[in-house]
């Protein structure tokens, strides 16, 4: 374990709280434990260096590519962060990685358009919550129906002060599959990417959506995630000289991350490999219900961009 890589305490100052971050260590010194009754995050002795070290990947992947040493970056890495916010663990998470490799972004290379894409399964409340009022940052989250958790990320949640119109969120109903799912991509996130122009892209990578995935409602096969990346890398080279860094998120069926992972990685590097899976049952209602929510989200989001 190279504990060189982990996040300074500076650097976790620049997105949590002292107080919190104080909390967290002192918590796991003591022998860990619940530390989030309500989402069931539990920590160990260890935790607090791990995600250290999680933060701390997330930051050396951007500051690699923005100094040339690296094309782009997927950082594997647990825990996860989006959940986390200034001052709460949620959701498995203590550290907010992706948060916190943005504000690197901001603070050491003065970027002030930076995108975060977050597609995993459920809604990252802790980034929506960090980026909110600013317009550094534009926050895109595709999500199952957030009403049960985390209880945010609902199509009218746009941002506020300097930040309104800089958070997008694009909640889908339980059963989605890759037909919504890429409608949404194609009609909504790519449209306003173009638009924003973003100086580098950050990528959340949950790959909980996936039908066999037993912590999400979605129903996406192994074969979106290529088709949404290829896009993202395209945009990346048009746009943000292939200023690209993704960082691992949730996904909780061990046996399709060891497969789904290497295949993004080999595009990410030029590579074609493939993957072969099964595909879920397409379920109509949920297709006509994403389609509803497709519209208002557009609706909702014709203040701020042409779609």
């Amino acid at each position: 374990m190279n504990l060189e890589l982990q996040a300074s305490l500076d650097e976790l100052k620049t997105v949590h709280s002292s107080r919190y971050i104080n909390m967290i260590r002192e918590f796991c010194r003591r022998g860990g434990g619940l530390l989030d009754e309500e989402t069931g995050t539990v920590v160990s002795p260890e935790s607090f260096t791990v995600a250290r070290l999680a933060a701390g990947g997330a930051i050396k992947a951007v500051d690699m590519v923005m100094k040339g040493e690296l094309k782009n970056a997927f950082v594997i890495s647990r825990p996860p962060g989006h959940h986390a916010s200034r001052a709460h663990a949620s959701g498995l998470c203590i550290f907010n990685n992706i948060a916190l490799a943005a504000k690197h972004l901001i603070d050491r290379f003065s970027l002030n358009r930076i995108l975060i894409l977050d597609i995993d399964a459920h809604h990252g409340n802790g980034t929506q919550e960090i980026f909110y009022d600013t317009d550094e940052v534009l926050y895109i989250s595709l999500h199952e129906d957030p009403s049960e958790f985390p209880e945010s990320g609902f199509i009218h949640e746009v941002g506020k002060g300097e930040g309104m119109g800089y958070t997008v969120n694009i909640p889908l109903p339980f059963g989605t599959t890759d037909s919504a799912y890429w409608k949404a991509v194609k009609s909504i996130v790519m449209p306003i990417i173009r638009q924003y122009r973003p100086l580098f892209i950050l990528v959340s990578a949950g790959f909980d959506g996936y039908f066999r995935d037993t912590l999400s409602e979605l129903s996406l096969s192994a074969y979106i995630y290529p088709k949404i990346f290829q896009a993202i890398m395209n945009s990346a080279h048009i746009i943000s000289r292939d200023r690209l860094v993704a960082v691992l998120e949730g996904g909780y069926r061990t046996r399709f991350l060891r497969n789904i992972i290497p295949v993004i990685i080999s595009r990410m590097a030029g590579g074609e490999a493939k993957i072969r899976d099964n595909r879920p049952f397409f379920n109509m209602e949920a297709q006509r219900m994403a389609e509803k929510i497709i519209e208002e989200v557009k609706e909702t989001q014709l203040r701020f961009w042409e779609l």
